[in-house]
């Protein structure tokens, strides 16, 4: 009977900590107003990232990379270089996402850590990783460049959504100058700047935007 009641009581506050998952859906929004007294730790940061980061992936290369802005002289300097955009300063946080053109090259780390894991045998991984360098390093640059795009989309929703489910919210943001972000914080070219997102508390709530008729853009067996 201890056992049991320890165990509710477990259940009701697991179930104030964390959001419901629909709930995450429909609260997210677009916020461009932030509070700048509002701070986010390097902990949080890290965790929603970890989080966001269960992501999946084209052969499981997990090809993003996080580059994670909270110096005020930094976020100023990001001002210009996002065309004045006030939320890349108000921000607790910028996370500029990354794409790594050669994530192959850590197929063996990836691919090694699944044997680690029980999840495939030596030889298994051993194949994934001759089979992933040989495709990845041979593609050419438009469709790795896709690749490596789309995969970076999927976890920045993933990070927009773990963020909001922690009482945070964020904007994606596609304009900015990338050839400036590269220059400030001396990018190689081996990383692709993708989106970038400010993390932190709304002072202004983002406005509820509508959506097509999903009968409008949904069709089965066909066009």
């Amino acid at each position: 009977m201890t056992q049991a009641i320890r165990t509710d009581a477990d259940a009701q506050i697991q179930s104030k900590e964390q959001t419901p998952f629909f709930e995450v859906l429909e609260s997210r929004r677009s916020v461009r107003k932030y509070d700048s007294s509002a701070v986010i730790t390097q902990d949080e940061v890290k965790e929603i990232l970890e989080i966001a980061t269960k992501a999946p992936s084209s052969s499981n290369m997990q090809p993003w990379r996080f580059l994670v802005v909270t110096d005020p002289e930094l976020k100023q300097k990001l001002l210009p270089i996002a065309f004045n955009q006030q939320q890349v300063t108000e921000a607790s946080a910028i996370v500029i996402v990354l794409g790594d053109l050669e994530m192959y090259s850590l197929s063996d780390q990836i691919y090694g850590a699944a044997v680690k894991a029980g999840y495939m045998t030596e030889e298994t991984a051993g194949n994934f990783i001759a089979n992933s360098t040989r495709m990845y390093s041979s593609l050419p640059a438009d469709r790795l460049k896709e690749i490596v795009v789309f995969d970076t989309g999927l976890v920045a929703m993933q990070i927009m959504l773990t963020a909001r489910a922690k009482g945070y919210d964020t904007v994606p943001m596609g304009g900015y100058n990338r050839d400036q972000v590269r220059e400030l914080f001396q990018i190689p070219d081996r990383y692709l700047p993708t989106l970038m997102l400010p993390i932190g508390k709304a002072a202004a709530e983002g406005h509820p935007t509508t959506r097509l008729p999903i009968d409008d853009i949904v069709f089965v067996n066909g066009l």
